[in-house]
Parts: C-alpha cells; structure tokens; sequence
C-alpha cells in the first residue's frame, strides 16, 4: 500500500510554506484568543472576537497583542498563496480543523464568559474582531483552493460526503438563510420585550415571520423570471445578489425603527418588510441548495444546511444581544447584516448549478401562466398529494407553537440576558450541532422512512421538558436540561425532514415547489403562536401550555405512520430525489 504522505516528502518546499501558513493561523488565533500575553515583566491586554478590554474608558486602538495576532493571519495569507496544488491533503484538513475549533473556543470565550481585565474594567467592543474574522475565512479559503483535488481522500469514510463540493455549498448558503429569521424572531422579542411592549403585542409580531409562508406566492417569479444583466451570472446566481442586498437593506431599516409601545406600527412594518425580504433569500437559497447537491447527496447537504442556518441565526442573535448591550439595538441589528454575504459568495464561487433548468427566453402569457401554476398543477397531480400536504401542514405545528415562545418563559422566570446568552445560544447551539450530527447518522443506518418517524416523535416529547422548567420556576440545570434536549431533538428533525422535503421537488420547479412545502410547514404553527399564543399562556399558565404543545403534535406523528406503512413516502418522491 502506498504511503499516503509521500507527496509531502516529495515537495518539502510546497510541505513547509503550509506548515509555516498554519502554524501562523494557530498563533493569530491564540493571540487574538487570549485575556492577556506576559512578555518579560509587561502584561499585554489581549483581544477576542469582536472584543476587546479598556482600561475603565472606550477606545477604538487596538492592542499591541490584537496586532501580532492580525499580522500572523496576514502572514497565512501569503503563505497560503505561495503553497502549491500537491500533497498535503492530511495536513490541510486537520491544521485548518484546528483553527477553526480554536476560532470556535475564542468566540465562546469572549462572548458567552469573558472575564475583567486586570484592572477589574469591562469588557469593550473593538473594531479589529470583525477584521481578524475576515482575515481567518480568506486564508482558510485559500488554503482549502491550494490543496490537492483529491484532498478529500484523506478524510474518514463517513465524514467525506460532508465535504463534496455541494454539501459544503450547503453550509455557507444556510449560514445567510438562517439570520434574518433570527432578526424577527427571538432576537426582537427579547428586544420588544426590554422596551416594555406587553406579551400579547410581542407575540403578535410572530406574523412577520408569518410572511415566510406566503413565499410561494411570488417563488415562481424566482424559477423563471432573469434579472437584467445580471442574468448573464445564471438565474440562480444572480438571483442570489439581488436578494442579498434587499436582506441587507431590510436589516438596515429595522436597525433604524425604534419601538415606541404608544406607536407600533413603523416596528411592525420593518419587521414585515424583513421577513419579505429574508422569504425572498430562502427562495433563492433553497432552489439553488437543491440543484447543487446530487440526489445522494440531499441527506448530506441538509445536514450541513442545518449547520449553517443555526450558527447564522445563533451568531446573528448573539452578537445583536452583544452589540445592543454596548452601543444600543441600532447598532446590533445593523451588524448583522454581513450574515446576507456567504451566500452570494458562495453563488459567485461555485457558479450555476448543472442541474438548473434555465427559464426559457421567449415569453408570453401561456409561458408565464405555465411558471405561476405549474409547480402547483405538478405537485398535486401525483398520487396521494393531498395527503402529503396535510402531514406538511400538521407534522411541526407543536414544536413551532412551542419554539417562539421560549423567551417568554426565560425573561418571566427571571433568567438575566447573560444567563439567556448562554444556556440558550451557546449550550443550544452546542446541542443543535450534536442533533445534526445524530441525524446524519440515524438517516444513514436506518435510512429516510424510519428516521423521520423518530425525529417527529423526539420533537414532539421534547416541549414537555420545558413544562416541566415552568413548574420548576428559575432553575440553571432545568433550563440546561429542556434546552439541550430540545435542540438535539430539533436538529435530528432538522436534517431527515428536510432531506425528505427536498426529495418531493421536481428540477423543472425546485423553488416554487420548496417554497410551496417549507411555507406549510410551519404556517399552521406560526399563525396560532401570533394569534392566540400569549392568550393561552396568560389563560392556562406555562406548563399546561407545553403540555397543550405536545398532545397536538401527535396527529402529524400518526398521519406519517399511516404514510409509511401504506408505501406513500415511497411514491412522493419527485425528480429532485431520484437519481439519473
């Protein structure tokens, strides 16, 4: 068997100029990582993510430390451009593993339990964290655009399809899909409800998140409608930057909205005008996403979609809640804005998915009539399609009812917005990547059918942990406890049912279609939370209101048993899931 690090020996020069690029990466994290580095009988103040220590006032220079660790990843930057295209590959994935797990633990560090200075100061914000974090992406991308076209050899078997070209394509597209659900979710909750607005009202503004159901309404005119110049990129491609920038706009204007409990309505249009434009990006997202990835691939590229749409809604969330505790929501919400970028970079890096089918180039009324309705005509002529659709509807309703609810419940039993931070964004962060992972492995050893059927049952008993810490009242181990299992339940949910959704689109109307069943997977869900939800829980009290929760998920639970064992999973699938 031949040595695989032989092409390592065999070009000691490309070898070393990627040590030398990695083992820069590593020291630019530690020392951006770090509370503080010790040099002979100085102590230098150090810098983490987006943060920094002050000596008791502001200051916007950054530290002696802040600028080594800046200077090492430029450093990986020109390393990462002179390394050539052989040998390696090992080394690439775990020393670029490496950096980011040390980027990982930096940002946990200084978001989630940053510690005083030595002088006992607080923490302030810093402008270099945002450049440090660019500085790391470009030489983590220049580094994977060196490596070797079969770098992916040396993975493990179960960890490689992670990494094809599509799946990963996945991840960064989730990254942009998942925050501007995080902008006109939790994170404007939690700030209605520091403004006073009472629960009533802050539940209602769950209807702007109610807009993500309508989005098959105009999702055709994303299938076959090209944007002018453009176009010439590809209709998904340029689709993407188009709206990209009308997320980044919509966040801008939310950003300025300040709200007034005498007069919601500016809030209540920003946020409508938000969930517009973050249904339009999941449109583009979620054909572009489908297209990309080879049938077998959907199990794959879900997983990792789920990982990047939670790490953006988390990300965005955290650092909005960051942000506003330093410089006002203005200033939170309009930092967020950058979370629009992955996608229309990963559009202009990989290009035009194959499977693409281009609009046509003649229009006229029947070819517009035929790109409305077709995705509707199609999905519903297939056998049994009503009742795919009814289990759509139903399968998610109580753990959407729940999920919107939960900080609610935090900031009425008294948890501190630190304490949320943490249990809530960092451990059900934590807990959502340990459920995508066990989704991936339950979809791959006991496949769609019978993986999906254990998910909805995982979601639907998890609510019950949460009745159980509203009975309890304000206890850190029952908050820990309700969140992990929660998350882990969800993102089990997260990877199988979504890979199963993907499958029942047909390639001539991807998005539409997934419009079509992502909008109804949460429309029942979403309209009872912004309708009734603060009624119940102010009627029945919190516990009964989860335990209210789970007895209405069990429907959705038995109408896939039925499904399953009358063979119409099997027979629901479209052109999306079959391979060619």
């Amino acid at each position: 068997m031949p040595n695989q690090q032989a092409p390592i020996a065999a070009n000691d020069r490309a070898s070393t100029f990627y040590v030398l690029a990695q083992a820069a990466l590593v020291a630019g994290l530690l020392l951006l990582a770090v509370p503080w580095v010790r040099i002979g009988g100085a102590v230098l103040p150090g810098y983490g993510f987006a943060a920094g220590w002050s000596d008791g006032a502001a200051k916007l220079a950054p530290s002696m430390t802040f600028l080594l660790g800046l200077l090492a990843l430029g450093a990986t930057l020109v390393l990462s451009i002179a390394w050539r295209r052989r040998g390696g590959a090992s080394l690439l994935v775990a020393g670029s593993l490496v950096g980011a797990a040390l980027l990982a633990l930096a940002v946990l560090f200084t978001l989630f339990s940053p510690p005083k200075s030595l002088a006992g100061a607080p923490l302030s914000l810093d402008w270099g964290g945002g450049a440090a974090l660019a500085a790391f992406v470009a030489a983590f991308l220049l580094a994977k655009t060196a490596a070797p076209a079969d770098w992916r050899a040396d993975l493990p078997e179960g960890v490689r399809p992670y990494f094809a070209k599509g799946p990963l394509a996945s991840f960064a597209l989730g990254v942009s899909s998942g925050f501007p659900f995080a902008m006109i979710g939790a994170t404007l909750t939690t700030r209605l409800a520091q403004t006073g607005i009472d629960k009533s009202t802050v539940t209602a503004f769950t209807l702007a998140i109610l807009v993500y159901n309508f989005k098959f309404l105009w999702a055709w005119i994303v299938d076959s409608v090209p944007i002018p110049v453009l176009g010439r990129l590809g209709q998904r491609v340029s689709w993407l930057i188009v709206a990209g920038l009308l997320v980044v706009a919509a966040t801008i204007n939310l950003a300025l909205v300040v709200p007034d409990p005498a007069n919601i309505w500016p809030t209540v249009t920003a946020a409508v005008l938000m969930g517009a434009a973050g249904a339009t990006y999941d449109i583009v997202i979620d054909g572009y996403r489908i297209e990309v990835l080879q049938p077998h691939e959907l199990g794959y590229g879900s997983g990792m979609s789920q990982y990047g749409w939670r790490i953006g809604s988390v990300a965005a969330g955290a650092i909005a809640l960051v942000v506003a505790g330093q410089a006002g929501w203005t200033a939170g919400y309009a930092a967020c804005a950058v979370f629009a970028l992955p996608a229309i970079l990963t559009g202009l890096i990989v290009g035009e998915p194959a499977r693409h089918r281009a609009p046509a180039e003649r229009r006229s009324i029947a070819t517009v009539a035929r790109g409305i309705w077709g995705p509707f005509v199609q999905f519903f002529a297939r056998e049994g399609a009503l009742i795919v659709l009814l289990f759509i509807l139903v399968h998610k309703i109580g753990d959407t009812l729940a999920n919107l609810t939960f900080r609610l419940l935090f900031n009425d039993l008294g948890f501190s917005n630190d304490e949320i931070a943490f249990y809530d964004v960092s451990l059900g962060f934590l807990a959502y990547m340990l459920g995508i992972f066990l989704g991936g492995v339950l979809y791959a050893r006991m496949g769609m059918k019978r993986s999906v059927m254990l998910s909805l049952i995982l979601m639907a008993v998890s609510n019950l942990s949460f009745a159980a810490l509203a009975a309890a009242g304000h206890s850190n181990l029952g908050m820990a406890g309700a969140i992990g299992f929660e998350n882990i339940a969800s993102g089990v949910g997260g990877v199988v049912v979504i890979a199963y959704f993907s499958a029942l689109t047909d390639l001539r109307f991807t998005a539409a279609q997934y419009a079509l069943i992502s909008a109804g997977a949460s429309i029942v869900g979403r309209f009872i939370t912004g309708t009734t939800a603060g009624s119940l829980i102010e009627a029945m009290g919190y516990a009964n209101f989860y335990l209210f929760t789970t007895v209405i998920a069990l429907p959705g639970v038995a109408l896939y048993w039925w499904m399953m064992r009358s063979g119409l999973v099997d027979r629901s699938i479209g052109s999306a899931g079959q391979a060619r």
